[in-house]
């Protein structure tokens, strides 16, 4: 029943199969390599009702059936679309043989279960095809989250058990080369789309594997987009893609969660096509449109510890590769000496983030990263250093009704007495709440009329732009 077939004709799907007879296993369905994982993309779909235990004992026997019928190293070569028929048409023989009696509508979902599990991530699939949903937490095989419109809630999907779900963390982090396992237990991966993935297994994580999947719109989001949100004032859109232009070294600084790596993809949107970028990031999530970007991923130690690349190494050895702007996804280390010391000689337009609550924090946490990095300098000449380094600090917010709104754009203009000074040009106020609980805001000009980049601008034919989008702001101002 089960006999190999080979194919008829160029066109069609070869079908590699076992020939041996179907049994029902009496354990669950051992652990599967990585295969390439190509999920469509269909619009949102609504998370599944929990399914019953029978269900899942179904599936269990079915699957097992299914391992012991099917050539996985073979099944591997083959397209995703064409691996995905070959195994709903094993899966409907096994539980037509077995007398499985389920609706059409419950065997329709075991077979998307079982090519999801053999071909993709099991149970986060119809997670990952959702777009309205920016992050996926998974507590242990029993409890799933997301969050959607900037609040989390408890969804109904889960795992078989934390076997099934430590396979599918092995088999993400795998397709980018890490590992994470007993001797390694927390990993930092991506999904092939850029969704930046963090893993932390037993023994350190006690209920389970937990996973937690930031995710990326496929509709890559623009400063436009942001102004239509409410994220950011017409006027302060205007100011930020001016300042992308015009090569101004950047911060941007906020909370977990406040889309500080959206906005460094919104700035980055805005720097000429011909312009040499470097990006260095720990997971590579940045999705940059220009043709000449050179992106750089750090390391983890092998086995015996050794082999690491640090976000330092990467940065240093960006300073030999040519390049005319320097991204860094995150500023969390040493490597921010190396940062100002690239945005002081020559590479204008570098950017990064950090985290921090405030553009004054963030410039007190990157003076405290260059002072563990071990550099022995007095606080004067590192608070010199990243005054003549950092143009522009740009300040995220989640906000505690879950939306996200840029705060401040600020400028950094020098130092008075050790204390670095600064000069806001926009902020965002709060100024209460609506009836749904939606905070109400907006976003204010300080009224400047000349910020410190206004040369730059008219180095690089902004000036106009510029002047045109203050004078609004400032008109705006005056109408309140």
């Amino acid at each position: 029943m089960f006999g190999k077939r080979t194919s008829v004709g160029a066109g069609e799907t070869e079908r590699f199969r076992r020939s041996q007879p179907v049994s029902t296993p009496a354990a669950p369905a051992p652990t599967l390599g990585p295969v390439a994982h190509q999920a469509p993309a269909p619009p949102s779909p609504p998370v599944e009702p929990r399914k019953s235990d029978q269900y899942y004992v179904t599936k269990s026997v079915v699957f097992g059936a299914l391992i012991e019928a099917i050539d996985l190293a073979q099944l591997s070569k083959l397209e995703p679309d064409n691996a995905r028929e070959e195994i709903r048409d094993i899966v409907n023989e096994i539980v037509s043989i077995k007398n499985v009696v389920m609706s059409i509508s419950e065997q329709e979902e075991l077979l998307d279960d079982i090519c999801n599990d053999v071909l993709g991530y099991g149970p986060l699939e119809p997670l990952l095809m959702r777009d309205d949903i920016s992050d996926v937490m998974v507590n242990g095989a029993g409890r799933t989250y997301i969050e959607v419109g900037g609040k989390i809630q408890l969804t109904n999907i889960r795992f078989r058990d934390n076997a099934q779900l430590m396979n599918i963390c092995q088999r993400i982090v795998s397709q980018v080369g890490r590992r994470v396992d007993d001797s390694s237990p927390i990993c930092d991966a991506r999904l092939l789309d850029g969704s930046r993935v963090n893993v932390i297994a037993p023994p350190l994580a006690i209920d389970g594997p937990a996973l937690t999947i930031r995710k990326f719109r496929k509709d890559k989001l623009t400063l436009d987009q942001l102004v239509r949100y409410g994220s950011v004032s017409p006027e302060g859109g205007e100011v930020l893609k001016i300042i992308g232009r015009v090569r101004c070294n950047v911060l941007i600084s906020g909370g977990t969660g406040s889309g500080k790596t959206t906005l460094l993809n919104c700035l980055t949107h805005y720097i000429d096509g011909g312009e040499r970028i470097i990006t260095c990031e720990d997971a590579a999530e940045l999705q940059l449109q220009q043709p000449h970007v050179v992106r750089l991923e750090t390391r983890p130690p092998n086995l015996e510890g050794q082999g690491a690349v640090t976000m330092r190494d990467l940065v240093k050895n960006c300073l030999r590769m040519r390049p005319e702007r320097i991204i860094v996804g995150e500023v969390r280390g040493p490597e921010a000496f190396d940062l100002m010391q690239a945005m002081n000689t020559g590479h204008d337009g570098s950017m990064g983030t950090l985290h921090a609550n405030s553009p004054r924090e963030a410039l007190a946490r990157l003076e405290s990263m260059i002072t563990m990095g071990g550099f022995s300098l007095p606080a004067k000449t590192i608070r010199d250093m990243i005054v003549s380094s950092v143009d522009i600090i740009v300040q995220a917010a989640r906000l505690r009704d879950g939306s996200r709104r840029i705060t401040h754009i600020t400028e950094v203009l020098g130092q008075e007495a050790d204390v670095v000074t600064l000069q806001d040009l926009f902020v965002y106020e709060i100024l209460g709440e609506d009836s749904s609980g939606r905070i109400v805001g907006r976003h204010r000009s300080t009224g400047i009329g000349r910020p410190r980049f206004w040369e730059r601008a008219r180095y690089y034919g902004e000036e106009d732009r510029l002047a045109a989008a203050l004078d609004a702001a400032s008109l705006d101002m005056s109408l309140e």
